[in-house]
Parts: structure tokens; sequence; C-alpha cells
């Protein structure tokens, strides 16, 4: 470990970061819009109330003429720290236009300032809000997944375990795309097949400690489902689809969770992106479109009630 993981050096790094991607948004954002052109989509805002306060979301509206469309929560990643909420505006109007479903990119309450486990709460809060208010805003609430990347991707994995111990809501399927599932493991211990991924050692160590600064905390299983000690019963947790990038240092963890979530029958598929690395699909719109469209494509088989395979 290095300085970053101390907590107060941790901190004053992401807030540095932080200030970076608030100056850049205008520009980051304009980027977002101009990408995969094809999905123009209809978009609105929307204000959800949680404990945390209103919770601001775009809403991804498909062109659909029938019964209400189903509805899947996209939640974004940035370590935990970083607000890249509109950096997903690409992929969710191609999830709405494709999938059938309407798309709610929310944000959520985000490191240091929000610690562990504020986020998976937000981000639980979130999703039980869009199950029960479907009706009065266009879409069938018992037909809700949930999704996200990095760090998006463990919330929505600590969703669908929170949805599973509590009883709801339910969850149709949970797509963990590039996510990170083991804190227990330190970031500086995260291999790659290539020497300079994107995800670097430093990186990880402000995530990390940004997120959960208490070591001894990092193991709770809304953390770290891929670690060792979590050994509970996962039956009847949300169907998964778990995808990795070949180059990422979080490829191990993604590999073993999706593992675990075979054994306990719920893995509908497990795919690795091969030559790609830690947030490909922010700059890289072919496989963007080829992602996306795979991960459409099981949105609507799950929508539909159908748990495996995929439908076209």
């Amino acid at each position: 470990m290095s300085i970053f993981s101390a907590r107060p050096v941790a901190a004053g790094v992401a807030r540095l970061m932080q200030l970076g991607v608030r100056l850049g948004s205008a520009r980051s954002s304009e980027r977002a819009r101009m990408r995969l052109p094809e999905y123009s989509g209809r978009t609105e805002s929307l204000q959800i109330p949680t404990s945390f306060g209103l919770t601001t979301a775009t809403v991804y509206r498909p062109e659909t003429n029938g019964p209400l469309p189903a509805v899947h929560l996209n939640l974004h990643g940035g370590g935990y720290v970083l607000d890249l909420t509109s950096m997903d505006d690409p992929a969710c109007r191609l999830l709405a236009a494709t999938s059938g479903s309407v798309v709610v990119n929310a944000e959520y309450v985000l490191a240091p300032q929000h610690r562990f486990p504020d986020p998976p709460d937000h981000a639980y809060e979130i999703a039980s809000w869009l199950a029960a208010h479907g009706a009065e805003h266009g879409w069938d609430g018992s037909r809700l997944t949930i999704g996200g990347q990095s760090a998006g991707g463990a919330l929505a994995a600590a969703v669908a375990r929170m949805a599973l111990e509590r009883g709801g809501p339910a969850l149709s399927l949970q797509v963990l795309h590039y996510p990170v599932l083991d804190l227990t493991v330190p970031a500086r211990s995260k291999r790659s097949v290539i020497r300079r991924p994107k995800l670097r050692p430093w990186m990880g160590e402000v995530f990390d400690s940004s997120y959960v600064p208490d070591p001894a905390q990092r193991a709770d299983r809304l953390v770290s489902p891929a670690a060792a000690g979590d050994i509970a019963d996962l039956d009847g947790i949300a169907p998964a689809v778990v995808i990795a990038a070949e180059f990422d240092i979080l490829a191990a963890e993604a590999g073993r969770y999706a593992d675990r979530l075979a054994g306990a029958g719920a893995l509908v598929e497990f795919r690795t992106i091969a030559g790609a690395d830690h947030g490909y699909d922010l700059d890289d719109d072919a496989r963007c479109r080829e992602v996306y469209t795979l991960i459409a494509r099981h949105i609507r088989h799950a929508a539909a009630g159908q748990a495996d395979g995929i439908a076209d």
C-alpha cells in the first residue's frame, strides 16, 4: 500500500478528482451526446424522493405504443467517487431503443462525502421507488432490471443482494459490467495481462479508501461479494449477466463472482470482452454498440419473463 491508502490523503485526492470532473462536465456531456447518433431517444428529467434527498435521474423512453414497458435502472461508474452519470448517455439511449424498456440513469451519493453503506442504501431506495411508482410515471415497476459499470456494477450487485435478503423489490435481471467486487484484495495486488492497464493501483487505493476507509469493513457482502469469506446462500438472487474486460485488473473478481452465481443457478451469461480494458465503452463506439446490444437483448428477454438465453 502507498500514501494514497491513507484516509485523509485519499479523501483529498478524491475531492480534487471530483473538482476536475465538474470543471470538465460540460465538455464531457457534449461529447457523450454526440456519440451513437443513430440512437436519438426521448429523455426527461426526474426527481426521485429518497432519504438522501431528491435524486436527479434522466429517463430514456423507448418508442412503443403497447402496454407499459419494463424499467431498467442504470448506475454509472466512477470508483464510488466521481459523478459520471452523463457519460452513460449513449449506452442508455441504445438500451432504451433496443431493449424496449424505460431506462432510468440515476445519480447516487458519492464518497468521500458519503461512505459505505450510503451508496448501496441510496441505490436500493432508488430501485424500490422505481418498482413502487411505475404506473404514475409510465413504466411497469413489477418488471425491473438493474445494471451498472465498474462501481455501478458493484452497486447493482449490492441492490440485488439486498433485494434477496429483504424480500424485494423483485428484480428480473442484474447486469454487472466490469464490476468491482472484491475490496478485500488491495488494488496493488490486482493484476492485468498488460503492463499498464487503465485502472492504476493508486486510483484503486484512492477509490477504496474513500469509499470504505476501514479495511475490516471491506469484507462486507455488499462491498465484496466475490471475496472468499462471503459464503452465504445466494439461492433466489436475481438472474445475472456478468461482463468482464480482458485487460481489466478487475476481471478476475468478475469471474469469481460469476462462478458463484452459477453455483446458485443465477448466472445467465458470463462474457469476457477480448482486448478491452476498464471503461472501454466510454470511448470505443464499436464495442459499445456490440456489448450494449447484447445487454439490451438480455434485458428484453428478462422483461418478457424468460430467464434463460437471449431473445432476438
